[in-house]
């Protein structure tokens, strides 16, 4: 395949993706005038916000269920004679599956955003060295037209 033929898929590929990512309303809740164009991130951008995703996800998980014992310790007295009791184990297991749940979200945007980088890191050293090699092509025919 030539690289005019790459050259051209890539940037099919590229509008595909770009277009998959682009916003293309605001809500009627307002907003504004705001610059237009697509999303752009940098690397740090983005270990900024998987590392904070990791961090919560690890804070959930020792402080979110924090008073997990002493509450189920309530709801077991408060089950004999009352419907609190019950109630309150209900709320302690919810709010257990909750944290659970967010604990997840956390732990799939930290490892996505950490794939991300590393498939955009890809993504650069493969056009760099296509643009390179496209350099080194039209060298080497400019001097054989000379």
């Amino acid at each position: 395949m030539s690289f005019d033929a790459e050259w051209a898929e890539l940037k099919a590929a590229l509008s595909d993706r770009q277009t998959a990512m682009r916003l293309n309303q605001v809500g009627s809740g307002g907003g504004g005038e705001g610059p237009q164009g697509d999303l752009e991130l940098d690397h740090q951008d983005l270990a900024a916000v998987g590392d904070a995703a990791f961090k919560l996800r690890r804070r959930l998980g020792t402080d979110g269920d924090h008073a997990k014992a002493s509450t189920h310790e309530a709801a077991g007295s408060l089950k004999q004679g009352f419907d609190l009791g019950a109630a309150l184990s209900t709320v302690a297991d919810t709010w257990h599956a909750q944290v659970g749940t967010l604990q997840d979200a956390c732990a799939h945007i930290s490892h996505h955003l950490a794939s991300t980088q590393k498939a955009h890191a890809g993504d650069e050293h493969w056009l760099v060295t296509r643009f390179k090699y496209a350099q080194l092509d039209k060298g080497f025919e400019e001097g054989a037209q000379h």
